[in-house]
Protein backbone atom coordinates (compact mmCIF):
# COMPACT_ATOMS: atom_id res chain seq x y z
CA UNK A 1 0.00 0.00 0.00
CA UNK A 2 2.69 2.29 0.52
CA UNK A 3 4.62 1.68 -2.87
CA UNK A 4 1.48 2.39 -4.35
CA UNK A 5 1.26 5.64 -2.25
CA UNK A 6 4.96 6.25 -3.00
CA UNK A 7 4.26 6.16 -6.78
CA UNK A 8 1.16 8.62 -6.79
CA UNK A 9 3.10 11.27 -4.84
CA UNK A 10 5.54 10.73 -6.88
CA UNK A 11 3.35 11.38 -10.12
CA UNK A 12 1.39 14.21 -8.27
CA UNK A 13 4.80 16.11 -7.81
CA UNK A 14 5.89 15.54 -11.68
CA UNK A 15 2.60 16.98 -12.41
CA UNK A 16 2.67 19.94 -10.37
CA UNK A 17 6.50 20.18 -11.72
CA UNK A 18 5.28 20.16 -14.97
CA UNK A 19 2.31 22.39 -14.70
CA UNK A 20 4.40 25.19 -12.40
CA UNK A 21 6.98 24.85 -15.73
CA UNK A 22 3.77 25.69 -18.07
CA UNK A 23 2.80 28.42 -15.86
CA UNK A 24 5.98 30.05 -15.50
CA UNK A 25 6.51 30.46 -19.41
CA UNK A 26 2.64 31.26 -20.04
CA UNK A 27 3.69 34.11 -17.44
CA UNK A 28 6.81 35.26 -19.43
CA UNK A 29 5.56 35.19 -22.43
CA UNK A 30 2.27 37.48 -21.02
CA UNK A 31 5.00 39.69 -19.55
CA UNK A 32 6.86 40.36 -23.13
CA UNK A 33 3.62 40.85 -24.50
CA UNK A 34 2.66 43.38 -21.80
CA UNK A 35 6.01 45.00 -22.36
CA UNK A 36 5.65 45.21 -26.02
CA UNK A 37 2.42 46.78 -25.44
CA UNK A 38 3.61 49.52 -23.56
CA UNK A 39 6.41 50.26 -26.06
CA UNK A 40 3.83 50.51 -28.85
CA UNK A 41 1.79 52.61 -26.40
CA UNK A 42 4.89 55.18 -25.99
CA UNK A 43 5.70 54.99 -29.67
CA UNK A 44 2.23 56.01 -30.27
CA UNK A 45 1.77 58.87 -27.73
CA UNK A 46 5.35 59.65 -29.33
CA UNK A 47 4.04 60.28 -32.47
CA UNK A 48 0.77 62.06 -31.33
CA UNK A 49 2.75 65.09 -29.65
CA UNK A 50 4.67 65.57 -32.44
CA UNK A 51 1.38 65.51 -34.54
CA UNK A 52 0.15 67.77 -32.35
CA UNK A 53 3.39 70.38 -32.63
CA UNK A 54 3.13 69.98 -36.59
CA UNK A 55 0.11 71.10 -36.34
CA UNK A 56 0.16 74.11 -33.86
CA UNK A 57 3.46 74.92 -36.19
CA UNK A 58 1.35 74.87 -39.02
CA UNK A 59 -1.42 76.91 -37.87
CA UNK A 60 0.15 79.75 -36.44
CA UNK A 61 -1.64 83.05 -37.31
CA UNK A 62 0.91 84.74 -39.02
CA UNK A 63 1.75 81.81 -41.37
CA UNK A 64 -2.35 81.58 -42.03
CA UNK A 65 -2.01 85.42 -42.27
CA UNK A 66 0.91 85.73 -44.79
CA UNK A 67 -0.88 82.06 -46.90
CA UNK A 68 -4.27 84.16 -47.65
CA UNK A 69 -2.52 87.01 -48.33
CA UNK A 70 -0.69 85.15 -50.66
CA UNK A 71 -3.45 83.45 -51.84
CA UNK A 72 -5.98 86.53 -52.00
CA UNK A 73 -6.45 85.92 -55.89
CA UNK A 74 -7.00 82.41 -55.81
CA UNK A 75 -9.48 82.04 -52.57
CA UNK A 76 -10.96 85.11 -52.68
CA UNK A 77 -10.91 85.27 -48.72
CA UNK A 78 -11.96 88.68 -46.79
CA UNK A 79 -11.83 89.64 -43.45
CA UNK A 80 -13.76 88.33 -41.05
CA UNK A 81 -16.92 91.09 -39.61
CA UNK A 82 -18.82 91.18 -36.63
CA UNK A 83 -22.00 92.21 -39.47
CA UNK A 84 -20.93 88.61 -41.15
CA UNK A 85 -22.71 87.01 -37.92
CA UNK A 86 -26.53 86.42 -37.40
CA UNK A 87 -28.73 85.82 -34.46
CA UNK A 88 -30.09 82.63 -33.38
CA UNK A 89 -33.40 84.26 -34.05
CA UNK A 90 -32.41 84.39 -38.04
CA UNK A 91 -32.18 80.74 -38.82
CA UNK A 92 -34.50 79.26 -40.19
CA UNK A 93 -35.47 75.64 -39.09
CA UNK A 94 -37.17 73.18 -41.63
CA UNK A 95 -40.83 72.49 -41.17
CA UNK A 96 -41.60 68.84 -40.17
CA UNK A 97 -43.31 67.10 -42.47
CA UNK A 98 -46.32 65.30 -41.64
CA UNK A 99 -46.77 62.11 -42.78
CA UNK A 100 -49.68 61.24 -45.11
CA UNK A 101 -52.30 59.41 -44.07
CA UNK A 102 -52.99 56.38 -46.32
CA UNK A 103 -56.16 54.99 -45.19
CA UNK A 104 -58.79 56.01 -42.91
CA UNK A 105 -60.18 54.35 -39.68
CA UNK A 106 -63.18 55.72 -37.41
CA UNK A 107 -63.60 54.49 -33.73
CA UNK A 108 -65.87 51.85 -34.78
CA UNK A 109 -63.26 50.46 -37.59
CA UNK A 110 -62.99 51.18 -41.05
CA UNK A 111 -65.56 53.44 -43.03
CA UNK A 112 -67.65 51.59 -45.24
CA UNK A 113 -67.73 52.54 -48.80
CA UNK A 114 -71.34 54.63 -49.95
CA UNK A 115 -74.17 53.66 -51.23
CA UNK A 116 -75.17 54.17 -54.49
CA UNK A 117 -78.49 55.58 -55.06
CA UNK A 118 -79.06 57.98 -52.14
Amino acid sequence: MRAVLYVLSFLGLIALGFWAYRENYATQAALKEVEALQRQIVGLREALSVQRAEWAYLNRPDRLRDLTTANFDRLGLLPMEPSQFGTAAQVVYPRAKLPEISFSTDIQGTLAEPEEGL
